[in-house]
């Protein structure tokens, strides 16, 4: 294997490059790279788009637009790890907008049908940590909620 790692491809029916623009419009040190196109004799009109490669947060991608047969799950989720409420209601808000969906314990779909975790740094800990009663009650407060809320989760822990 390479020092690059992983490619992670997402398999559009058409978006591809909607997708593509899309989140690199949400995520910091990202960018598009190259974009190919269907030729004669492929199975879409010549031309269209067929990938376009993008890095979103320093991880790199590629949009297919392979068709209409295969789509997202949520056996398959993007876990973004937040530092405060701030960053958790940015990406939520920018993550569901446009007709994304959002969902229950800190899970949405954004307009794609990706799904994406959007998540606290802290609620790892929280779950983690060696009290088993403060565990629960962090997770029974989790349980409750959609869009997570770092002040709830934390009142939750301490038994407040």
């Amino acid at each position: 294997m390479t020092a690059d790692g992983f490619t992670t491809c997402l398999w559009f029916d058409t978006q591809a490059e909607e997708a593509a623009q899309f989140y690199v419009s949400v995520f910091k040190n990202s960018s598009t790279g190259t974009t190919t196109y269907y030729t004669e004799g492929a199975p879409r009109p010549a031309g269209t788009v067929l990938t376009v490669d993008f890095t979103a947060n320093g991880q790199r991608f590629v949009a297919l637009n392979g068709g209409p047969e295969f789509t997202f799950s949520e056996a398959v989720s993007f876990q973004i790890d937040c530092d405060d409420q701030e960053e958790i209601d940015y990406y939520w808000s920018k993550l569901t907008e446009g007709g994304g969906q959002p969902g229950p314990c800190g899970w949405l779909k954004d307009r794609f049908g990706v799904s994406w975790q959007v998540t606290p740094k802290v609620l790892s800990e929280m779950i983690a940590g060696p009290d088993r009663e403060k565990t629960t009650r962090a997770m029974n407060a989790m349980m409750t909620m959609g869009k997570l809320d770092i002040a709830a989760l934390q009142r939750a822990y301490d038994g407040e």
